[in-house]
C-alpha cells in the first residue's frame, strides 16, 4: 500500500465502548465518530487495533445491542472505498465474521505485516505478546477454544452479555489489563517482544494498542515501537503520512 502526497494512514485502539456503562461511554462514542468523520477526508486507510468494544460476542443470529453510530460510520467509510482493517483485542476477541459480512472490514486475530511506502510495519492489538503475563495467556487459550465459545453460545444473550460485561470490568485476569503506568522499557513486554522480533527481521514500526499509554520508543537507529494509547483518558491516535509516524491527540 502506498500513500499519495495528500493521503494518510490512521491508527486507533482501545475505545472500550460500553464501559463502564453504555451511558458513560456514549460521549466517547460520539467523539470517536467525530474523529472518523474528520480523518476520512484524507485517509488512505484506517486501522483499528482492538478493544473497540469492552465486550463483543457474536451469536449465530445476534450481536450485542448498541454502538449503532460507530458501526454506521464505519459502514459509510467502507462504502466510500476507504479500506478499514480491524484487529481483535482481548475484550472483543470473540469477534467472528460480522464485520466482514456486514461492513466489508477484514478482521485479524494475530499480528500482521504491512508495507507502506517501503516502510515495514508489524501491527496488532498486543495482548499476550512478549514474556510474562502467563495467567492471562492461559486464560486466553481457554477463551479462544472453540468448545468454550460453543458453551457460551448456549447462554441466553441477556445472561451471557451481562455476565461477560461484569467480568470484563471486574476481573483483571480475564480482561488482561495491566496497571496503566509506564513500567520502564525493560519491563514493557511489548517492547521486549519488538526487540526479540528485530533479531530475526527488520521492521520500521511496531504499532500496538492494549497498554492504554501513548508511547514512542526508539528500538534502534531505524526501528520504533509505538503504542497508540486509548480513547478513555488520552484520546490519542497514530498517523503515517508516507514518510514519518506521529502520535496525535484528538
Amino acid at each position: 500500500m502506498n500513500t499519495s502526497s495528500n493521503t494518510k494512514i490512521y491508527f486507533a485502539s482501545d475505545q472500550h465502548l460500553g464501559a463502564p456503562t453504555p451511558e458513560a461511554s456514549f460521549p466517547r462514542e460520539q467523539k470517536f465518530v467525530a474523529w472518523l468523520d474528520e480523518v476520512k477526508k484524507d485517509a488512505e486507510a484506517i486501522f483499528l487495533l482492538g478493544d473497540l468494544f469492552d465486550f463483543w460476542f457474536e451469536y449465530k443470529t445476534v450481536v450485542p445491542k448498541g454502538f449503532v453510530r460507530v458501526l454506521g460510520k464505519l459502514a459509510e467509510i467502507r462504502d466510500s472505498g476507504i479500506p478499514v482493517y480491524f484487529f481483535v483485542g482481548n475484550h472483543d476477541l470473540w469477534m467472528d465474521d460480522y464485520f466482514q459480512m456486514e461492513l466489508n472490514i477484514p478482521v485479524y486475530h494475530t499480528t500482521k505485516e504491512f508495507t507502506f511506502n517501503n516502510k515495514t510495519f508489524l501491527i496488532g492489538h498486543g495482548d499476550g505478546l512478549g514474556p510474562g503475563d502467563k495467567g492471562y495467556k492461559r486464560m486466553k487459550k481457554v477463551f479462544t477454544n472453540p468448545f468454550s465459545k460453543w458453551l457460551f453460545r448456549w447462554l441466553h444473550p441477556d445472561v451471557g452479555v451481562k455476565l461477560a460485561q461484569y467480568l470484563s470490568v471486574k476481573n483483571k485476569l480475564i480482561s488482561g489489563d495491566e496497571d496503566v503506568k509506564f513500567l520502564g522499557e525493560e519491563n514493557e513486554w511489548l517492547v521486549q517482544y519488538a526487540k526479540l522480533k528485530l533479531q530475526s527481521k527488520h521492521y520500521d514500526y511496531f504499532v500496538f494498542g492494549h497498554r492504554h499509554l501513548p508511547m514512542e520508543i526508539q528500538l534502534n537507529e531505524s526501528s520504533k515501537y509505538i503504542n497508540l494509547g486509548d480513547w478513555i483518558g488520552y484520546f490519542t491516535y497514530g498517523v503515517f503520512d508516507g514518510t514519518t509516524f506521529e502520535l496525535k491527540k484528538y
